[in-house]
């Protein structure tokens, strides 16, 4: 593995922080560095809270995960530390759309090895939300500044330190209900619409998102999925 820091610039933007989310809709840890692989930051989704059917728990079915701490030693941060015998930790890795990033697979990820999302796009979100509302609605693991609104959409190709990685999709925050992989049930509450301070689900900001950033007024002679996109989806290549 390899690391990637959020002290490095590249030419047109700075990273500002990284987000790591250990426990899958648990709260997410803000930290300086983090060693990278092909699925996604060391420690990002590595493990799923399950119900007494072995079903998969996340915050489309219980907000409240959102309140949960998750707490890593600090030497889990470094490359040679592992879980003790008697944590009994299980992971498993899926593969990534092969149709998209034929060889490259997540840990519990929805879909991809990260999302980077820009304080620029967050900004000009909030000045058209009454309530503004912070990062942690959207679960990113990387943050950038210093480039435009929304210009992370057009980035194909960058580099973070020696790293390249390759932008792959736009993230999609559906608003309809759909049927999702984990969880084998219809989702009735979206990630962004839970207030992530107190595990309430609202409407917003998925109702402003809609205006301009659905696939009606982003893509409108694609076929319509009712889906509003924040974020970009990348791989490390």
């Amino acid at each position: 593995m390899d690391r990637v820091s959020s002290s490095e610039e590249p030419p047109t933007a700075k990273i500002s922080s990284i987000f790591i989310y250990p426990i899958k809709s648990c709260r997410g840890i803000s930290v300086s560095q983090a060693s990278i692989s092909l699925t996604g930051f060391r420690w990002d989704r590595q493990w799923l809270v399950v119900n007494s059917k072995g079903r998969a728990y996340t915050q489309r079915v219980e907000p409240k995960l959102a309140l949960v701490e998750v707490e890593l030693p600090k030497d889990a941060f470094t490359d040679g530390w592992k879980p003790t015998k008697s944590s009994y930790l299980v992971s498993e890795t899926r593969a990534v759309d092969p149709k998209i990033s034929p060889r490259f697979k997540v840990m519990f990820s929805d879909g991809y090895p990260f999302l980077l999302i820009s304080q620029g796009s967050l900004d000009a979100l909030n000045e058209l939300l009454k309530e503004p509302v912070p990062i942690n609605r959207f679960r990113p693991n990387i943050l950038v500044k210093g480039c435009k609104p929304f210009s992370e959409d057009l980035w194909k190709e960058l580099k973070i330190n020696m790293f390249k990685f390759q932008g792959v999709k736009l993230c999609s925050r559906c608003k309809a209900c759909l049927v999702h992989v984990f969880e084998n049930t219809k989702n009735t509450k979206k990630v962004p619409t839970i207030n992530q301070e107190n595990g309430i689900a609202g409407s917003e900001p998925n109702e402003t998102l809609k205006e301009f950033r659905s696939d009606k007024v982003l893509r409108p002679n694609k076929k319509q999925q009712g889906k509003v996109y924040f974020g970009h989806n990348l791989v490390c290549q």
